[in-house]
């Protein structure tokens, strides 16, 4: 493991095919610890292909990337012990209660007393008092955050949320929004792909926007407004969003 200076996650040169179609082609960025950094585009830019090959469920053609000090492609077991993945949609078994997937994913991972583990990330997500109710009764948010809570069991020290509110109406999603900035809060690196613009205006200390398999610019929210004028409206100055930045930067094609 690297030292608490060193980036988190360090990418460098990430390239990746398949067939004739380039889906990465050259993508480099480090991500900070402790940090929220979003990876910004469109369907098909290759956000899920870069989570997939920094969480060691797929082997890049060409480049380096390394997580918490350990190379994906020469240490991937070192790897898996200190990520965690949410895909796009909760992975949990709707049939079981809150506490009862809590404490199988607990169990599967060797944890000692599941139980406690359970009723702690229970009372941290705020779903005590569904703990005992089968799944399938829960609202959107309620089963992504108990997603994201069975992936904190064995304390990871980076977490990769893919498109994480794909799906969720907007109550849920700021659910989901208040849950990741609490993992970050506690020292847990995240990050998070998306192709909601206001989501990573929302969370995300840094935002790198993936375009054509490509990272096109890789910045603070605030560094990237700078690259827009500010409008004036009636004499008012007008912050551009990070709508207008994006849009700039990729063209009408994205």
């Amino acid at each position: 493991m690297t030292t608490q200076h060193a980036p988190a996650i360090q990418v460098r040169g990430l390239e990746k095919s398949y067939g004739d179609l380039s889906v990465l082609r050259g993508v480099d960025f480090d991500v900070a610890r402790g940090s929220i950094f979003a990876l910004l585009g469109s369907n098909g830019a290759g956000k899920t292909t870069v989570v997939r090959i920094l969480s060691t469920l797929l082997k890049a053609d060409a480049g380096t990337a390394a997580v918490d000090g350990f190379d994906v492609a020469a240490q991937p077991a070192k790897v898996r012990e200190v990520i965690s993945l949410t895909g796009q949609f909760a992975a949990v078994d709707e049939v079981l209660s809150g506490r009862e997937n809590l404490v199988l994913v607990a169990r599967l991972r060797h944890q000692k007393n599941p139980g406690a583990i359970a009723d702690e990330l229970l009372a941290r997500f705020s779903l005590t008092e569904a703990g005992g109710r089968r799944v399938a009764t829960y609202s959107g948010g309620m089963r992504r955050r108990l997603d994201i809570a069975m992936s904190l069991i064995g304390n990871p020290s980076v977490i990769f949320l893919d498109e994480p509110t794909t799906g969720l109406d907007p109550e849920a999603r700021v659910e989901v929004w208040d849950t990741v900035r609490d993992l970050a809060g506690r020292g847990t690196t995240v990050l998070l792909t998306t192709q909601y613009l206001e989501e990573a205006e929302q969370l995300a200390d840094r935002i790198a926007i993936l375009h054509k398999g490509r990272i096109i610019v890789n910045d603070t929210l605030a560094e990237l407004k700078r690259l827009l004028p500010p409008a004036e409206v009636e004499y008012v100055e007008k912050q551009p969003s990070l709508e207008d930045v994006f849009f700039a930067i990729v063209g009408s094609d994205a």
